[in-house]
């Protein structure tokens, strides 16, 4: 059994490795779901049982094999608002409602425009999400004393947390070094528990964040009216959550593409994610999306089929059943050493090399990206910005760059050969151009370089064959579509379109 076809047949998967990483990535995931139901104010166990229904979900349905979904923080904290002034019945019914809205984004094929989403977004992204994984396991060097203020381990302890993250560290870093047979993240918590155990070391363990325990999740409907007035209450936060789920599971779908070189499926992954959440609604978890740095140890752990994610959610269970004990003495340095580790190999590294190279727009949209990720851990509304931003510098970039060359032919005919698209950004430098008064009596645009992209476009050409007409002038236009010569119909008496010498556009003759 050193092989195992699951799900695609086609290809050969290690059992062994997807077995290893699967641990793994249980092993990582169960502080992070942790820490994010506490600091929303939750159970754990309402984060434990999104770590297990929305991994076991998306491992099995999802459209990229080696992604990792479970309770991820990008998705409740959006929610921890809601949570505080309606309580835990909004939240589930909010991740129901966000759930569907995933479903539909899947079914409709919309998860193609993850595809506008340009690089340097992408970096902005990652490395700003490797800050906030870094500054989280930083946190976990506080500590919460029994009147619940917080402050930093001082003294002994905190050199105790030091050595054995830093001793974590080595070891992910070095065995990675010597063999990929078993992952180094595994071997490294097994053997600071090991020194923790064997010396009898007194430090932070996975029971100081809380008790990990419980049955298997239950079905239960939420329990508040259904009225418009609940609706209204819970359907901008089930917009966020569906929004931020799906942009942090698509960015990871593509990186998970770029380093496996495969093709994953958007549309099927946003479908899984949206049966994932609706399952967490009615099952009392709190939801989730995919998770960038449980990826990436699954991923390293050399993992590239589903079988780890199935185990590592199976294995998440077993501990809430009868793991719990074993577990909660795992010390919190071991999985804040593979963290760190995680957020080192998140951080794109190449942006930093390569920034003497790049624009200097494209340099701008990353830094604000991972500034506006770091800062309001909104990836949402980072990206989304990020996009904009890119748009713009786009728009302005090929704005600038249409031009025409003019010429008067033997018959007296003059022509404008335009260069570059024409769009909202070019028509007032395309109509600066042309000159109606002074221009002879017959006048030919050629688009066979240029095309017209939008209503402003058209437009300013209908706008411009009007000047023309009024000057009592013939205003030809060579090589134009005919769904674009059917909306100039104030032009239409002095289009010609050239359909047969027209190079790209294939249009069906009229029965």
């Amino acid at each position: 059994m050193s092989s195992l076809a699951l799900f695609d047949f086609s290809k050969k998967i290690n059992l062994k490795n997807e077995v290893l990483a699967g641990f793994t990535v249980a092993m990582t995931m169960i502080p992070e779901s942790l820490s994010f139901a506490i600091l929303a104010g939750l159970s754990p166990l309402t984060g434990l049982y999104a770590a297990f229904l929305m991994g076991l979900v998306t491992a099995v349905l999802g459209g990229r094999p080696g992604m990792v979904s479970g309770g991820a923080g990008a998705t409740i904290v959006v929610l921890i608002a809601l949570i505080k002034s309606h309580g835990i019945e909004y939240l589930f019914a909010t991740v129901i409602l966000a759930g569907i809205l995933q479903l539909f984004v899947g079914i409709f094929k919309l998860g193609k425009f993850v595809r506008l989403i340009p690089q340097p977004v992408m970096y902005g992204f990652l490395n700003g999400l490797a800050v906030i994984i870094f500054m989280a396991q930083v946190e976990q060097f506080k500590i919460t004393d029994a009147n619940g203020v917080v402050s930093w381990l001082q003294g002994s302890s905190l050199y105790i947390m030091l050595g054995l993250t830093a001793l974590t560290i080595a070891v992910v870093y070095f065995f990675s070094k010597i063999t990929k047979a078993v992952p180094a993240s595994l071997v490294a918590i097994l053997v600071v528990f090991g020194v923790v155990l064997g010396f009898g070391i007194n430090t932070k363990t996975v029971a100081d964040i809380a008790n990990i325990s419980g049955s298997l999740p239950s079905f239960h409907i939420p329990e508040l009216p259904f009225s418009l007035e609940t609706l209204q209450i819970i359907f901008p936060y089930a917009l966020i959550m569906a929004g931020v789920g799906l942009i942090e599971s698509l960015l990871t779908l593509s990186m998970v593409d770029e380093i496996t070189n495969s093709k994953g499926n958007s549309n099927k992954e946003s479908v899984a994610q949206g049966i994932a959440n609706i399952t967490n609604g009615f099952f009392g978890g709190m939801g989730g999306c995919a998770m960038v740095a449980q990826t990436l140890v699954n991923l390293n752990a050399g993992s590239r089929a589903r079988l780890s994610g199935i185990i590592a959610s199976i294995t998440i269970l077993i501990i809430i059943l009868i793991g719990a004990p074993f577990i909660e003495k795992i010390p919190m340095a071991a999985l804040v050493g593979v963290m760190m580790m995680v957020a080192i190999s998140t951080f794109q590294w190449v942006s930093i090399r390569i920034v003497n190279k790049m624009p200097k727009s494209d340099i701008f949209v990353g830094i604000t990206v991972a500034l506006i990720t770091i800062v309001l851990h909104n990836l949402a509304l980072a990206v989304l910005i990020g996009v904009v931003i890119s748009a713009l510098v786009f728009a302005w970039d090929n704005a600038k760059r249409i031009r025409a060359r003019k010429h008067v032919d033997e018959n007296g005919v003059k022509h404008y050969e335009i260069f570059g698209p024409l769009f909202f950004g070019s028509v007032t430098a395309f109509t600066d151009k042309f000159d109606p008064e002074n221009d002879p009596d017959e006048v030919v645009i050629n688009f066979k370089e240029s095309r017209i992209v939008d209503m402003s476009a058209i437009d300013a050409l209908d706008k411009l064959s009007k000047k023309y007409a009024q000057q009592n002038k013939k205003l030809n236009l060579k090589y134009l579509s005919e769904d674009c010569r059917k909306m100039l119909k104030n032009a239409e008496a002095v289009i010609e379109v050239n359909i047969l010498e027209d190079p790209t556009y294939k249009v069906m003759p009229e029965k």
